[in-house]
């Protein structure tokens, strides 16, 4: 009852006229701005920060998180549309999102989207505001090998679902890895696959490797099949979501919330991994897995839902703990500390104006982003009208323009052709391209856990499996490793005695 009192109260805060102004700006700069390529929501942050040092903190604080969650949004219109994810988030949203696109049904993929981020980021903040300490005390007590665990489950889940055969998965995720091995050894600072190069020291962006792999990739391959066939405009199909689309989505709407939000409280990668196990849910669970890949609405509900919730759970460890779960927590902790203000337990009795103005405030915002987006849909869904050679010479120009974004280096441009003829063979030979990705995004940090675990049982293998968290996690992995050589010949005898019954 207190934590409802006190949102009450921060209603107060976050209803006022200049409050609500700076929400619907945050929402609408975030959306404009996740958008375009490589320039997400943690860089939208950060480039304005310097822009509030004459605001009030409460004010300051509820134009970041409209940005925050616009910005996620924006990501997933372009992955949707143009196969461009806008940030790492939106990666997923591609999968599906651009087969219903090339449908002539990319209005219902975004509406899917906006009503996945509405119902995602609600029940994500519902949860913020009941749960937050109870799921803070919990993030405190997973450890290296939990970490570890967590992240082979995304690997394996993922490369066991996506593409033609589990061999082409591990291939995409081996090149992922790979990709990932790019740059300073974290705790030796030894150079690995830099071949000399100071631009390479640094690593590679996820942003980039993602808008390779995705926008140039697919570019190249559309511009090697053109001269095959005539380049039309792709059909926008009607603006709305049908009574099937609903039926199959509602419950998607609902489970991606209870995915996403643990993950976004704990620092296992973000919204990323809970975007991947969502899909991987959906396509396990949904009644058209034969759909998945060809332009399935499930597989665009679920994982937009989980962002959205994830980003809610960020919160979490940010405000009761200090602790940034994300890029763009951690820009944020360094706001409040411009205030002069420190995140943890004692946050909530000192400013508690401040903080529950902001939980409020994502409120808010979800209804400004929904009442913004839902008639935006078909209007963005008209870009595809556009010829195909024009519009995927403006996907390569914003390609160029996000990767430059990103370090502001002229190398980069070398780095995004390479990383996208390296997607354009992945088409070419049927590897999907989502293990990569997911590969680069959680590589290094999966190494990281690896070598931490590994240290603190002085070498030994029995280091990764002392917890029961983590055998728990191991043995989900088995079961999805065991379940195609176990499941069929099960199934199929459990039908021959139904028939025989009959």
């Amino acid at each position: 009852m207190d934590s409802l009192n006190s949102l009450i109260d921060g209603f107060g805060t976050a209803l006022t006229p200049v409050n609500l102004l700076w929400a619907a700006v945050g929402v609408l700069l975030g959306t404009a701005i996740g958008v375009l390529p490589g320039i997400g929501p943690a860089m939208a942050v950060a480039l304005l920060l310097p822009v509030t040092y004459g605001l009030e903190p409460t004010g300051a604080f509820i134009m970041f998180a409209g940005i925050y969650y616009g910005a996620m949004f924006g990501g997933s219109t372009t992955s949707i549309l143009l196969n461009t994810p806008g940030e790492s988030a939106a990666v997923v949203a591609a999968i599906e999102g651009n087969p219903m696109a090339k449908a002539g049904r990319g209005a219902q993929a975004l509406a899917a989207a906006a009503i996945g981020h509405f119902s995602g980021g609600m029940i994500g903040t519902i949860l913020l505001v009941l749960l937050a300490p109870t799921v803070a005390s919990l993030a405190v007590d997973i450890g290296a090998p939990d970490y570890f665990a967590i992240m082979v489950l995304a690997f394996i889940a993922v490369t066991s679902v996506l593409g033609s055969s589990r061999i082409r998965g591990l291939a995409s995720l081996l090149i992922g890895l790979t990709i990932g091995l790019v740059g300073l050894d974290q705790m030796t600072g030894q150079q690995r696959l830099t071949f000399g190069s100071l631009q390479l020291a640094d690593g590679i962006d996820v942003v980039i490797v993602a808008v390779g792999l995705f926008a140039i990739g697919e570019a190249l391959w559309v511009a090697a099949h053109l001269r095959r066939s005539t380049g039309k405009p792709i059909p926008v199909g009607r603006p709305w979501l049908g009574k099937e689309d609903v039926r199959r989505t509602w419950k998607s709407w609902l489970r991606g919330p209870l995915i996403g939000f643990p993950f976004g409280a704990i620092p296992a990668g973000g919204a990323e991994i809970p975007t991947f196990l969502s899909y991987v849910t959906e396509k396990r669970l949904s009644k058209h897995r034969d759909q998945f890949g060809k332009g399935a609405i499930e597989g665009v509900a679920g994982p937009e839902s989980a962002a959205s919730a994830s980003a809610a759970g960020t919160l979490v460890s940010m405000l009761t703990l200090g602790l940034p779960t994300t890029a763009v927590a951690a820009v944020m902790l360094a706001a409040f500390q411009q205030y002069g203000i420190q995140p943890g337990p004692l946050l909530f009795e000192r400013e508690p104006d401040l903080v529950w103005g902001l939980i409020a405030s994502l409120f808010v915002g979800m209804v400004l982003l929904l009442a913004l987006n839902l008639p935006l849909a078909p209007l963005w869904a008209k870009l595809l009208r556009i010829p195909r050679p024009y519009l995927y010479a403006g996907i390569l120009f914003f390609a160029a323009v996000g990767a430059y974004a990103v370090g502001g280096e002229a190398a980069d441009l070398v780095i995004l052709l390479a990383i996208g003829l390296i997607g354009f063979g992945m088409r070419r030979y049927g590897l999907p391209v989502l293990p990569a990705i997911l590969a680069v995004i959680l590589g290094p940090a999966a190494e990281q856990q690896l070598r931490r675990a590994l240290q603190i049982s002085d070498g030994s293998a029995t280091g990764l499996v002392n917890t029961p968290f983590s055998v728990t996690v191991y043995a989900i992995v088995l079961l999805i490793l065991v379940w195609p050589l176990v499941g069929k010949p099960v199934t199929g005898l459990l039908t021959r005695r139904r028939a025989a019954r009959k």
